[in-house]
């Protein structure tokens, strides 16, 4: 029989060195991660190519290839039964085939089965195609049914002509839909794995063409099937198997490659965490005389848990292997003030310290505040940004080459070439989540000096559940702020529609005229900075009419460093009455007499991102309130993300719920930064895996490290990259 006509032929489904082989033979045959997709049959160079666009370049990697999505087309059903709306396979015969002419040339065929009538519509099509479509050529089709003119029809359906009247099988199992690429069709996908199955299935059970690398115990407590069934069962599922199941990812065979995903990811990172406790650091022990006189000026106390944590930070400081710890705390937790202590213990130790934040304006509010807090000090204290001036620039550069004990905050610009650090001692890195492992890495590597690795902290304000962090952050150590200073307000959250935009206007000359300050965010729902900050400037004119003789001032993204100080600076001393804003003031700002925060467009933004904004306010004395301004109609996700905000300050809670939501992809930030590119594996969905998941490496690392490379190439590749830079 004859495949889908219009995608690709089907040839003998069969790799010869393996198929074609006594088992003797076989035995020698090296495993499917060592034969190219060039060894199938209907692989040339240019499908090679193709196929590696979507990270398959052997054997092994098409079985790894899952589907997306399944379809059953293992029954087929009478015409006059179907439904519109229902994807379906029917066979029957042609009775007309005209090409007709109008705003676009198509192909209409139409088509019979003795119990209803349907037209197959073709917008694109050959002339071959055309004259093998003859009156009385009997199909097999599949497609969705739409509704027509006439006659119920099918657009582009998948069909193939039968042979003969003697009726065909139909498939024995549920039918499998790939991610592809531009040139690779289904149908040659579906064809190629099932020439990786046939070598799979043809093969001696003995014979190791697909290890699994999972000890029988794993498999036993899991109650995991083997890998090979597992695989088996992904790509051809028998018809009685749930669709839904299968598409949400929970049956037992995807969950085995899904725990088998997250454990190789997992030992990649433990490999790195490894390899870090091998090197050697230099053993910040310092008098602790600074830290001392820090703490004494300071105008409040530390909570009990920023002393817990700085406690686990300065423990890991006098050890002579580099630190790893994460810290994670909500919104005005203390965080920077536990990153303080740290960098007092190295500069105390005669040791450099550079502190890492994702923006200018974030970079420069940390500058700001250790300059205000360590000056006192005789602390030297420096920013270094891709926008300062050269001759700026060179002074930094000149002041971090001295070795001189110093702090410098940035941005990426800390780890480019021309930065020498002769003496660095501690890495502090805000807003983990906006940075991949290989940034982490990158300056890290930076401070190698004498075999000496500098320790490395890490901040982010993006809590995750205990579990989720084993696995994301299993290179680190993790400790948590689990407590606000005493004397902190809940911000009450209203969500309200802008077409009561007169009222935030009036709600915002009112707390000013208590004497308190508003922040006016700006979004847009393009990711264009430009035009963020356009609108900006827009929202700023108007409501410097609005709100006259109210002070207004505004700062984006693309102002001048100069010009942002300014502006901040004005505000922060009360000279500027409202503040309209991108997002860049997202994290970091800390005004206290700011009482009102108002988010335009917030509909827009994630939970986690509107959560930052709202802690910008609630840091004085004064009751604060963040406004939620949307435009309607509000999708179903927004208006759980605006409720969630007016429900729950606790940022755990809505963390949680953001990972449900968005997933934790955007979450994290892992699509920017490539780390965690999961193509099984749900860290939200599979949650509960991740306990037994770190148990299992355990076991791994311990009794059997020879299949900890093995898996890990298996998913990771080649190239580690979480191991080099």
């Amino acid at each position: 029989m004859q495949s889908w006509y219009w995608k690709t032929d089907t040839r003998e489904s069969a790799l010869s060195q393996v198929e074609h082989m006594p088992v003797s033979a076989a035995r020698q045959t090296p495993a499917l991660d060592q034969i190219p997709v060039t060894a199938l049959r209907g692989v040339g160079q240019r499908v090679a190519e193709r196929l590696t666009r979507l990270g398959i370049s052997t054997v092994q990697d098409l079985l790894f290839h899952l589907p997306a999505r399944y379809q059953d087309r293992t029954r087929v059903a009478p015409i006059g039964s179907l439904r519109t709306g229902a994807h379906a396979v029917i066979e029957a015969t042609v009775e007309l085939a005209e090409i007709r002419y109008g705003r676009k040339r198509m192909l209409l065929v139409r088509v019979s089965d003795g119990t209803g009538s349907l037209t197959l519509r073709f917008f694109h099509f050959s002339q071959a195609q055309r004259n093998g479509l003859e009156r009385g050529t009997r199909l097999r089709c599949y497609g969705e049914v739409r509704a027509g003119a006439v006659t119920s029809e099918m657009i582009h359906p998948e069909y193939q002509r039968m042979q003969g009247d003697e009726p065909a099988p139909v498939e024995d199992h549920l039918t499998p839909i790939y991610p592809t690429t531009e040139g690779v069709h289904q149908l040659t996908l579906r064809n190629l794995i099932g020439q990786a199955l046939a070598c799979l299935g043809n093969a001696d059970a003995n014979v190791p063409l697909l290890p699994d690398w999972l000890p029988e115990s794993i498999l036993l407590e899991q109650h995991l099937p083997s890998l090979r069934s597992a695989v088996q069962f992904v790509h051809r599922p028998p018809p009685d198997t749930p669709v839904q199941t299968l598409e949400e990812r929970r049956h037992p065979a995807q969950q085995r490659l899904a725990f088998e995903e997250l454990l190789a990811h997992h030992l990649s990172l433990r490999k790195l965490r490894h390899k870090a406790r091998s090197y050697t650091a230099p053993a910040l022990t310092g008098s602790g005389a600074l830290i001392g006189r820090f703490k004494s000026s300071l105008s409040f106390s530390l909570t009990t848990a920023q002393h817990r944590v700085s406690e686990e930070i300065l423990a890991d400081l006098e050890r002579g292997h580099p630190m790893l710890r994460l810290v994670q705390g909500d919104v005005g937790s203390g965080k920077t003030v536990v990153a303080v202590l740290a960098a007092l213990r190295a500069i105390e130790s005669g040791w450099q310290v550079a502190v890492m934040a994702p923006t200018e304006l974030l970079a420069e509010q940390h500058f700001r505040n250790f300059e205000n807090w360590l000056a006192p000090l005789s602390v030297n204290t420096g920013w270094l940004s891709g926008k300062l001036k050269a001759r700026e620039r060179s002074k930094v550069f000149a002041q971090i080459a001295t070795g001189e004990p110093v702090l410098v905050a940035g941005t990426h610009a800390l780890f480019q070439d021309d930065v020498q650090f002769p003496h660095l001692g501690l890495v502090i890195i805000d807003e983990q989540h906006r940075f991949g492992v290989h940034q982490r890495l990158a300056l890290r590597d930076k401070g190698l000096q004498d075999n000496l690795h500098p320790h490395q902290l890490t901040m982010t304000a993006t809590p995750i559940p205990r579990t989720l962090a084993m696995t994301l952050y299993a290179d680190l150590d993790v400790s948590v702020i689990d407590e606000l200073p005493p004397g902190r307000l809940p911000v009450s959250t209203i969500a309200v529609s802008d077409k009561r935009r007169a009222e935030v206007v009036q709600r915002v000359r009112d707390a000013c005229a208590r004497g308190n300050q508003a922040y006016w965010v700006c979004t847009l729902i393009e990711e264009s900075e430009v035009l963020q900050c356009q609108a900006a400037a827009d929202t700023a004119t108007l409501l410097v009419e609005a709100l006259a003789p109210l002070r207004v001032g505004l700062v984006h993204g693309r102002m001048k460093a100069a010009e942002k100080e300014q502006v901040m600076g004005a505000f922060a001393n009360g000279r500027i009455d409202l503040l309209v804003a991108t997002t860049v003031i997202e994290v970091g700002v800390d005004i206290p007499n700011a009482s009102l925060m108002i988010v335009e467009n917030a509909e827009r933004l994630g939970l986690a991102q509107l959560h930052q904004l709202r802690g910008r306010v609630g840091r004085g004395t004064a009751e604060s309130t963040c406004v939620l301004m949307y435009r309607s109609p509000l999708s179903q996700n927004a208006r759980s993300r605006l409720g969630i905000l007016r429900e729950t300050t606790d940022g755990f809670k809505i963390a949680r719920k953001d990972l449900e939501i968005r997933g934790p992809g955007e979450v994290l930030g892992t699509r920017q930064t490539g780390m965690l590119e999961l193509r099984v594996a749900d860290l939200v969905r599979d949650q509960k895996l991740l306990g037994a998941v770190s148990k299992a490496a355990e076991l791994l690392l311990g009794e059997h490290p020879d299949r900890v490379k093995p898996l890990v190439r298996r998913w990771l590749g080649d190239a580690d990259r979480y191991g080099t830079v």
